[in-house]
């Protein structure tokens, strides 16, 4: 989907969303159990998709690729991993507002989880990047990042005894650009995370909500958060402005050359504050919040967004039932070893 497209998709999302709420006569009043609709019971005709159960994966190109992604051997300065930006034990994110990449240099962003990256329809906060191999380069080349080059990145691995006897026997190339790359790739596919108590309810288990998460569940599609928020991983399928009932970057007050997302990437005035739709799987587990880093709660999260992406307040409670469901969404984050 190219940015037109996308961006022509995530307004008419909008613009269904806000043409229910008019046609229902429910854009200003809080929505109440009479106008939400039917009780959810079980799965069906739903805007979210389960995670599947399980993929087909090389075992070994991962346990590679995991041992890559932990190695500051990458680094330019031997000091800086993937994994100390997506901490492995703490859902694959960086528990700080921004990142620390090599030399002490902060980075322009939050550094969001990579588990289920490979459902994302591209990578980044600012989509500049494909879901392929080549995704690798981003972080690894950058001098935020790990400050590499492949030459030198190479050379360390060619150094390695441990390192030429796991690729020879991995790969028939042995230790290129693109076994590198893909044995990394191999390592962020395996981070998915299946089977969450939501997931279990789309599959047609009723039990496995409370009513509270459920109440929570039609809140979250009574108020439009599912306009955005679908699909497989509740987004990261299509970009949309941050800000469309309010400029949330100006509000707060120290607006930075990062706030204006893809406009960035692309140039374009109307990829000014366009933002790839984060996913909610694991968001439980995943603050801070935002491109920025600068939300610590989900309550504030939830909040946020319906004031600056639906133009309209949420009341508290209804804050509250809407981050019961939410914390539905942590599945099993199994790491191969």
């Amino acid at each position: 989907m190219g940015t037109r497209s996308a961006r022509v998709y995530g307004v008419l999302f909008v613009v269904i969303i806000m043409a229910s709420w008019m046609l229902a006569g429910v854009l200003h009043p809080s929505p109440t159990r009479a106008n939400l609709g039917p009780p959810v019971t079980v799965a069906g005709n739903e805007p979210i998709e389960p995670i599947p159960l399980e993929l087909e994966l090389d075992t070994e190109r991962a346990s590679l690729g995991r041992k890559l992604f932990e190695d500051p051997l990458l680094s330019s300065n031997n000091a800086v991993s993937c994994a100390s930006c997506h901490v492995l034990d703490q859902a694959a994110i960086d528990p700080r507002e921004k990142s620390i990449g090599v030399n002490g240099v902060e980075r322009s962003l939050n550094s969001p989880t990579i588990f289920n990256s490979q459902f994302q329809f591209k990578q980044f906060w600012a989509g500049q990047a494909e879901t392929t191999p080549e995704a690798v380069d981003g972080p690894l080349l950058s001098p935020k990042g790990l400050g590499a080059t492949w030459p030198d990145v190479l050379e360390k691995l060619e150094q390695s005894p441990e390192y030429k006897q796991a690729f020879s026997k991995t790969y028939r190339q042995g230790i290129t650009e693109e076994t590198v790359r893909d044995a990394i790739f191999t390592f962020e596919q395996s981070l998915y995370t299946p089977n969450s108590r939501f997931d279990q309810f789309l599959r047609g288990d009723a039990n496995a909500l409370t009513n509270d998460e459920k109440e929570g569940y039609r809140r979250f599609k009574a108020y439009g958060c599912a306009s955005c928020h679908q699909g497989l991983l509740l987004g990261g399928n299509f970009f949309q402005k941050s800000g469309i009932f309010g400029n949330y970057a100006q509000d707060r007050g120290d607006e930075d050359p990062s706030d204006l997302g893809r406009f960035n990437v692309t140039g374009e005035e109307d990829d000014r504050y366009v933002f790839k739709v984060p996913g909610l799987r694991n968001i439980k587990e995943t603050a801070p919040y935002f491109h920025d880093g600068a939300v610590a709660t989900l309550e504030e999260a939830v909040e946020l967004m319906a004031k600056y992406q639906l133009g309209r307040a949420i009341k508290q409670s209804d804050i509250e039932l809407i981050v019961q469901f939410l914390n539905t969404l942590t599945g099993e984050m199994e790491v191969v070893s």
